[in-house]
């Protein structure tokens, strides 16, 4: 299966058409750390992240794995150890938190960009995560809650996805 980003307002996965938004600065096959842009190319998928406080009665087959309030994925080029890794909170490592006060991570899928030896500041924290107004990401793919539920349905560990 491979979920293919048609432009930068649609996602088709087998006949379903989804709206997304991407990227404030578009795509891009130069990727750099905080350029906002959406990095082109066919990645594997990671595992789903959620929010069991806030989503209930979902289908998938992906393995999923609670956000917790410790959770965090190191957005800091500098950090060779952590940089674009799931990470557990501490004040001395740069990172983006998952378990947020809005609703953008409530569901989040890490895309395996820059992974699994990222290369420091070619991008990190690519996710297929939340929106409810379509506005652009920071470089990542969002969809809203109902969509991606269904998406969920229809992917596995082994799909794909195809940014062009």
């Amino acid at each position: 299966m491979i979920i293919y980003l048609k432009n930068k307002h649609t996602l088709l996965i087998d006949d379903f058409y989804f709206k997304c938004c991407i990227g404030k600065n578009g795509l891009s096959k130069k990727k750099i750390e905080g350029d906002k842009k959406t990095p082109i190319g066919r990645f594997s998928i990671e595992h789903l992240y959620y929010r069991p406080d806030r989503v209930k009665n979902f289908s998938t087959k992906l393995k999923c794995i609670e956000i917790k309030k410790n959770m965090g994925w190191c957005d800091d080029p500098l950090d060779k150890k952590n940089y674009n890794k799931l990470i557990s909170i501490k004040k001395t490592i740069k990172c983006e938190k998952l378990h947020r006060k809005d609703h953008k991570y409530d569901l989040i899928i890490p895309i395996k960009y820059n992974y699994p030896k990222p290369i420091k500041f070619k991008g990190s924290c690519i996710f297929i995560h939340l929106t409810n107004n379509y506005k652009p990401t920071a470089g990542c793919i969002a969809l809203q809650k109902k969509d991606f539920l269904i998406m969920l349905k229809l992917i596995d560990k082994k799909t794909k996805i195809q940014i062009n």
